[in-house]
C-alpha cells in the first residue's frame, strides 16, 4: 500500500472529516462570540464604567517618548479575551451537557433482547414443563 494510499484512507475516515467540520465550526463560532462580547456585552459594562472603551482600559508603566512607543499593560483587551472564553466555553459545556443527557437516556432504555437470549429462554420454559 503506497503512502498515498495510506493517506487517503486516513483522510476520508469519519472521525477526521468530523473533527474537520468541528473545527471551522468552532473558529466561526469563536468569531461570532467575539462580535457579540465586543459590540454588544463589553460597551454597556464600559458604559457603566464612565463610557470606557474596554480595549482602551490599560497601565501604562512608561511614557511614550520621541524615542520609543508607551509601555503598556492592554488589561481591557485581556478581560474581553477571558469573557469571550467564558461565554464560549459555557456554551461548549451546555451542548457536551445536552449531548450527555441524551446518551444518559438511550442507556436507561433496556435494549430487545436478541433471537438468542429468545431462544433461549423458550427452551428454558419447555425443559421446566
Amino acid at each position: 500500500m503506497g503512502m498515498m494510499s495510506e493517506f487517503k484512507d486516513f483522510a476520508v475516515k469519519g472521525n477526521v472529516v468530523d473533527m474537520a467540520v468541528g473545527l471551522v465550526i468552532g473558529a466561526a463560532f469563536g468569531k461570532i462570540i467575539t462580535a457579540f462580547v465586543k459590540h454588544v456585552i463589553t460597551p454597556p459594562i464600559g458604559l457603566m464604567m464612565g463610557g470606557v472603551d474596554f480595549s482602551d482600559l490599560k497601565i501604562t508603566l512608561k511614557e511614550a517618548t520621541a524615542d520609543a512607543a508607551a509601555v503598556t499593560i492592554d488589561w481591557g483587551i485581556v478581560a474581553q479575551t477571558l469573557l469571550d472564553f467564558i461565554i464560549i466555553a459555557f456554551a461548549i459545556f451546555m451542548v457536551v451537557r445536552a449531548i450527555n443527557n441524551a446518551k444518559k437516556k438511550e442507556a436507561e432504555v433496556p435494549a430487545e433482547p436478541s433471537e438468542d437470549i429468545l431462544l433461549l429462554r423458550e427452551i428454558s420454559k419447555n425443559l421446566k414443563k
